[in-house]
């Protein structure tokens, strides 16, 4: 077997507000939806909303957890402006901002917000190559 993240599934309260922050806001382009299950293409590994209750029920643990739940979501982008005007869009789609763009000390440049149902994601421009990514 080769290791491999195919599908990312995020546990969300309204599946319908979760497509409209990614696919209106953040631009996501929807390539599936499968009932409560919302699929968006990212070029390599799918991203997908369902709600929250359904998907803690599949996995067979409890719905409510609440704090940092130790995971966090990535975007790379090609430059520090790019950062900037990712942050934009997801503040204007209604995301809470965490940390504006600003200077990494590993010599990157990072933004963090979190969406609508509280997921944290990071938007990262890195000037040196690394594995997994295409060059």
């Amino acid at each position: 077997m080769k290791p491999k993240v195919t599908v990312i599934t995020l546990g969300v309260a309204d599946v319908d507000a979760a497509l409209a922050f990614y696919r209106d806001g953040l631009g996501l382009k929807v390539g599936a939806v499968k009932g409560d299950i919302t699929y968006f293409d990212t070029g390599g590994t799918w991203l997908c909303v369902y709600p929250r209750e359904k998907l803690a029920a599949y996995a067979g643990v409890s719905s409510d957890g609440d704090g940092f739940s130790g995971i966090t979501l990535s975007s790379n982008v090609d430059s520090r402006k790019a950062v900037d005007e990712m942050i934009a869009r997801a503040e204007a789609a209604g995301a809470a901002i965490v940390r504006r763009g600003e200077a990494a000390g590993w010599g990157g440049y990072t933004g963090w917000f979190r969406d609508p149902d509280g997921h944290l994601w990071e938007v990262v421009w890195n000037p040196r190559p690394f594995v997994g990514r295409d060059a």
